[in-house]
C-alpha cells in the first residue's frame, strides 16, 4: 500500500490566506460606502446610465440598464437590479432620488409589494445626477479598469455635495457594518457651507436632525443627538404620524419609521388584538393607494384615539428606533465618524476634486495658447508659409520647412498645416489670435485659485448654495422635543390583581390569584415538597428572591405566570440564572417606596436590620450580589415594616423572646449585625419564629429587655401553634 502523505497547517494562517482577503473584498467592495455616498454597486450603475447618456435623453428599459451595467458589474442581473430600485424615485427609498422611473419600483414601508420585472419598467438619470458626475471628464476622480480589463469605470464620483449623509446607506461587512440615516439636503449644504467658513461651527445650529423619505416624527432628545452628530453612534426614536376621522371614528395612520413596513405593523396589531392586549380595535384596513401610505384602524366606541396611540408606540412598530453607525471609508480604511469629521473629509476630497479640476483645464488652456502663440508667428508672413508649403516637394517634410521657417516646434507646425486652405487669411488668423489674450486672464485666474485654497472653498459654497437652491426641499420628518411626549410604559398595559406568592422547600414559586385560591385552595405539591413560605403582594410588584449563596434576584410579579393551587408552580432554576447548586431562601415584595427593613438572623446568634431600600436600583437589574453578610450561614429573613416580638431558637432547646427595636440597623446590605442571644461553644441559633408562630401562655417569661439575651427555657415547655 502507497503511504499517505498529510500536510498540516495552523488554522490562523489559513484564515488569513483564504478569509481575510474575502473579508476585506466584503468591507472595501461590497458593503461600506465612501466617500462620495456610494457603495460600488451603486456607483457602477449610475456611471452606466450615465455613459449611456441617460442624463439628458429619454427613458429606456431597464432591462437594457442592467444588462449595459454587467460589463462593470460582474454580478447577476437580479442583484443589479435590486440595487437600481433602491435607487428610483418610485421606490422611495432615497431623501434625493438619482433614478428617474416609469413602472412599478415597489416602496420602502411595503415588505410585500413587490417591484416589477426589468422588461417592464423603464428609467432615466435625475436631473440632480449632474452634480454628481460634474466635470468627471477633466480627470477630477481617478478612473481604473474594469473587471475584465476592456472598459474604465470612477473610483469616486465627484459630487458637489456630501451625498454621504444626504441620502440613507446601510450594508453589513464581515465583522463591521454601517448604517446611516439621511439628512435634509438644504441643511446639509447650510451646515457644508458655514463649517468651509469656519471648522469649529455648531452643527447643531445647521442641521436640527435626520430627514426620511417615509417622513414621521422624530423624538428629539439633545443629549442623544448630539452624540451622534460628535460621535457617528447612538440612536434615536421615530413615531408614525396619524390623524382621527371623527365622522367614522377611525385612526388614518399615514406616515411610518423608516425602519418598519406596514405589514409588520399590521401583524403586530392583529397580534395584541388576538391576544386580548387590545381591545378598543374593530378594523384593521391597508387602504395604500396611488395617493400614499394609510392604514386605518376602526375604533370602538368611546376610545380615545390619543390614548389608544400612547398604547400603540410601546407595543408596536410606530415608533421605532434608528441606531447609527456612520462608518465610511476614508482611503479605502474604515472609520466611524462623527458629522463634522464626515464634512471634514468630504471637503478634502472636493478641493482635490476642483484642484484636479482647474490643473485639466489649465493644461487645456496652455495647449491652446502654445498653438495659437504659432499660429500668432506665422500671421507675421503668410506668404512666406503657403511658399514653404508649395515649394516643399515631399508631405513628410512640410512639418520640418515650417519649424525652420518661423522657429516653431513640431506641435504648433502640424497645427499650422491642418488649417484649411480657406482659412489661410489675415482675417481668420487675427480672428483667432485675439483669443491669446483672453486665454493668458483665463490662466493667471486659474492657476490662482490653484494656489489658494480660499478661493477653492468659495467656489465650493457657490456650487452648494447652487444645489440647494435648485434641488433642496422642505424637511419630510418633523421633529418633536422628548419632554412634550405623553409616555406610557408596558407596565401601564399590565393588569393588577392581588395574589399570593409560595416558595418551597424543592425549589418551586406559585402565583395564584386571590379569587382562584377562594375556589379552589388546596395546594398541590411534588412528593416529598413543602411550602416555605407565603406573602401576599399584587401582581406588578418586584419580587426580592434571596439565596443561600448572598445573592438577590429580581422578578416582577407580573413575569410569574399566573397558576392555579392543583399546579406545581415554575421549578426557580428555569426561570433565574441560579448559580451551582444555589437555592432560594427567602422571598419578598417590594411596593415603589421599598418599606420596611430586612431582618436577617445568623447562626452564630447575630442579628441585624439592613433597610429595604438598599436593594433598590435604578437600572433595571436582575441580579444584586453580595447582599448580606456571608461569614456564618443565614437561617431566617424577615420582612418588617414595625418592630415586632420575635423568639430566637438556640439547637440545645433553650429561647430568648426580643423585640426587634434592640436589633440596630446596619449602615450596609453586608453588615454583620450584633449579638442578639448568648450562645456556648456547642450551641448556635437554630430558628426565628414570629408571634403567630406560638401562644402568648407564659411568653413573657423569655423576655429579654437587652441584647445579647440569655436564653432561659426548653424547647418543649413552649406551645407552638406550627
Amino acid at each position: 500500500m502507497g503511504e499517505i502523505i498529510t500536510t498540516t497547517e495552523k488554522i490562523t494562517e489559513t484564515l488569513k490566506k483564504n478569509y481575510m482577503p474575502y473579508a476585506m473584498s466584503v468591507i472595501v467592495s461590497r458593503a461600506i460606502p465612501e466617500i462620495d455616498g456610494f457603495k460600488p454597486a451603486h456607483r457602477k450603475l449610475l456611471y452606466t446610465m450615465y455613459k449611456m447618456g441617460l442624463l439628458k435623453g429619454n427613458r429606456t428599459k431597464s432591462a437594457n440598464i442592467v444588462g449595459q451595467t454587467m460589463r462593470l458589474n460582474p454580478h447577476g442581473d437580479q442583484a443589479i437590479y435590486e440595487t437600481m430600485v433602491r435607487l428610483t424615485s418610485g421606490s422611495e427609498s432615497l431623501l434625493v432620488p438619482f433614478i428617474d422611473s416609469k413602472g412599478n419600483f415597489g416602496k420602502q414601508y411595503s415588505r410585500d409589494m413587490a417591484y416589477a420585472a426589468p422588461r417592464y419598467t423603464e428609467a432615466k438619470l435625475e436631473q440632480i445626477c449632474e452634480e454628481l458626475f460634474k466635470d468627471i471628464d477633466k480627470d477630477t476622480v481617478d478612473f481604473i479598469d474594469n473587471y475584465d480589463g476592456t472598459m474604465k469605470e470612477p473610483l469616486l464620483l465627484p459630487t458637489t455635495f456630501p451625498n454621504i449623509i444626504v441620502n440613507p446607506n446601510q450594508g453589513i461587512a464581515v465583522g463591521m457594518a454601517n448604517n446611516i440615516c439621511s439628512f435634509n439636503l438644504r441643511e446639509v449644504c447650510k451646515a457644508t457651507i458655514a463649517y468651509l467658513e469656519n471648522e469649529k461651527i455648531d452643527i447643531s445650529k445647521y442641521i436640527k436632525a435626520p430627514d426620511f423619505p417615509t417622513g414621521g416624527k422624530i423624538i428629539y432628545n439633545a443629549e442623544e443627538m448630539d452624540e451622534i452628530f460628535q460621535t457617528g453612534r447612538g440612536s434615536f426614536k421615530v413615531r408614525a404620524v396619524y390623524n382621527f376621522d371623527s365622522k367614522n371614528n377611525a385612526i388614518e395612520i399615514t406616515e411610518i419609521p423608516y425602519t418598519t413596513t406596514v405589514e409588520a405593523i399590521i401583524d403586530k396589531l392583529v397580534s395584541l388584538i388576538k391576544s386580548g392586549k387590545i381591545r378598543e380595535i374593530n378594523d384593521i384596513r391597508d387602504e395604500t393607494d396611488l395617493g400614499g401610505l394609510k392604514i386605518t384602524l376602526d375604533l370602538k366606541r368611546n376610545t380615545d384615539p390619543d390614548d389608544l396611540m400612547r398604547k400603540l408606540y410601546i407595543l408596536t412598530p410606530l415608533e421605532d428606533s434608528f441606531a447609527c453607525n456612520f462608518n465610511i471609508l476614508i482611503d479605502g480604511h474604515p472609520r466611524v465618524m462623527g458629522i463634522k469629521e464626515i464634512l471634514h473629509e468630504w471637503t478634502k476630497f472636493r478641493i482635490n476634486c476642483i484642484r484636479r479640476r482647474t490643473q485639466y483645464d489649465i493644461n487645456k488652456k496652455s495647449e491652446k495658447r502654445h498653438l495659437l502663440l504659432g499660429l500668432e508667428k506665422i500671421l507675421l508672413d503668410i506668404d512666406k508659409a503657403i511658399k514653404i508649403i508649395r515649394e516643399t516637394e515631399k508631405e513628410k517634410e512640410v512639418i520640418t520647412n515650417l519649424m525652420k521657417g518661423f522657429k516653431i516646434d513640431e506641435v504648433q507646425a502640424e497645427y499650422v498645416a491642418e488649417i484649411k486652405l480657406r482659412n489661410l487669411n489675415k482675417e481668420y488668423i487675427l480672428n483667432r489670435t485675439k483669443e491669446i489674450d483672453a486665454i493668458n486672464k483665463e490662466l493667471k485666474n486659474l492657476n490662482e485659485l490653484l494656489k489658494d485654497e480660499k478661493k477653492i472653498k468659495k467656489l465650493i459654497a457657490l456650487e452648494l448654495e447652487n444645489v440647494s437652491k435648485k434641488y433642496g426641499q422642505a424637511r419630510k420628518i418633523k421633529i418633536i422635543a422628548e419632554e412634550k411626549i405623553e409616555t406610557v410604559s408596558k407596565e401601564d398595559f399590565i393588569e393588577d390583581y392581588n395574589l399570593k406568592i409560595f416558595l418551597t422547600k424543592q425549589q418551586y414559586i406559585k402565583k395564584i390569584s386571590l379569587v382562584s385560591l377562594r375556589a379552589y385552595s388546596i395546594q398541590e405539591l411534588k412528593e416529598g415538597d413543602e411550602i416555605v413560605q407565603e406573602i401576599e403582594t399584587t401582581n406588578k410588584s418586584e419580587l426580592l428572591l434571596f439565596s443561600d449563596k448572598q445573592n438577590v434576584y429580581k422578578i416582577k410579579a407580573y413575569e410569574l405566570e399566573d397558576t392555579k393551587a392543583s399546579s406545581l408552580g415554575d421549578f426557580i432554576p428555569n426561570i433565574l440564572e441560579l448559580e451551582e447548586d444555589e437555592n432560594i431562601i427567602f422571598v419578598t415584595a417590594a411596593n415603589d417606596k421599598y418599606e420596611g427593613d430586612l431582618l436577617f438572623a445568623f447562626e452564630n446568634g447575630k442579628l441585624v436590620k439592613v433597610p429595604l431600600r438598599f436593594y433598590e436600583t435604578k437600572q433595571n437589574r436582575k441580579k444584586l450580589i453580595n447582599c448580606f453578610y456571608g461569614r456564618s450561614k443565614c437561617i431566617a429573613i424577615l420582612h418588617i415594616i414595625e418592630d415586632i416580638d420575635i423568639l430566637l431558637m438556640r439547637n440545645d432547646k433553650k429561647a430568648a423572646l426580643i423585640n426587634t427595636s434592640l436589633v440596630l440597623k446596619g449602615k450596609s446590605k453586608k453588615a454583620a449585625g450584633n449579638q442578639a442571644i448568648k450562645l456556648t461553644k456547642k450551641t448556635c441559633l437554630e430558628s426565628v419564629l414570629l408571634p403567630e408562630d406560638f401562644s402568648d401562655k407564659n411568653i413573657e417569661e423569655y423576655r429579654a429587655t437587652s441584647i445579647p439575651a440569655k436564653a432561659v427555657s426548653t424547647y418543649t415547655q413552649i406551645e407552638l401553634n406550627l
